[in-house]
């Protein structure tokens, strides 16, 4: 292998590679929801993978990780990508290629998990996800208290988060369950992801932190499946 071609790879390998992919399997996604008849078809929302309460009862546990890469609509998609792609280029530097992917897979799952406990409706989106991503730059000013930068970044989207949620409350269609759980899930996660020794983190809070997250992930999925357990019992 050449020079040239290794400090390519090298490259790669420093960049944000894993926001790369994300973009790529959802703008990907958003195409084939296109071309099976259209992003905002629920038939081809149910088809590919979303948020179906029912459906995560009957045994389609994926459906707490594929709407994170579906999408309703062309604004809907174009709006979370710019957040991935701004939000994930400084979080993967900080916290690294892994981390990062889990902290983002962790909080769209715990965001589903979430939906799936309190909102019968069908969803899909990235926003789950993305609220993580939000939470985990509260826990940075934890970890990094010395940092202005870091301050600065977490202060603006905080900033972000309360509006988020505002405007959530006055509008239709927004699964408010969701998002909340995303940001739970990303601020857990971020704790139990934080391992490098230079963060103000030991194994013994990284640990708990975890088996929070776990815990809250069983509770809320006991939830979801009891909830429409007894919806189906009463009309039965």
């Amino acid at each position: 292998m050449d020079y040239k071609t290794r400090l390519k790879i090298e490259r790669w390998k420093q960049g944000p590679y894993i926001t790369y992919i994300i973009l790529a399997i959802t703008g990907f996604m958003y195409v084939i929801q296109e071309i099976l008849g259209g992003s905002t078809n629920q038939f081809v929302l149910v088809r590919l993978g979303a948020k179906v309460n029912e459906f995560i009862v009957l045994g389609d546990w994926f459906r707490l990780i594929t709407p994170m890469f579906l999408h309703i609509g062309l604004t809907h998609i174009l709006f979370n990508a710019l957040i991935i792609y701004f939000l994930g280029i400084q979080l993967e530097s900080i916290f690294g290629h892994w981390r990062f992917f889990l902290l983002y897979f962790l909080s769209g799952i715990v965001g589903n998990a979430t939906s799936f406990a309190f909102n019968p409706s069908i969803s899909a989106g990235a926003s789950t996800a993305i609220f993580g991503l939000f939470g985990s730059t509260l826990v940075l000013v934890k970890l990094f208290p010395g940092q202005p930068q870091i301050k600065a970044m977490a202060k603006n989207f905080t900033l972000l988060i309360i509006l988020n949620l505002v405007f959530g409350i006055f509008s239709s269609g927004i699964d408010m369950a969701g998002h909340i759980g995303g940001l739970i899930g990303g601020y857990l996660a971020a704790f139990a992801l934080s391992t490098p020794i230079a963060w103000r983190t030991d194994k013994k809070q990284q640990l708990m932190y975890g088996a929070l997250l776990l815990v809250v992930l069983i509770i809320l999925i006991v939830l979801g499946y009891n909830n429409l357990i007894s919806l189906v019992n009463l009309f039965s």
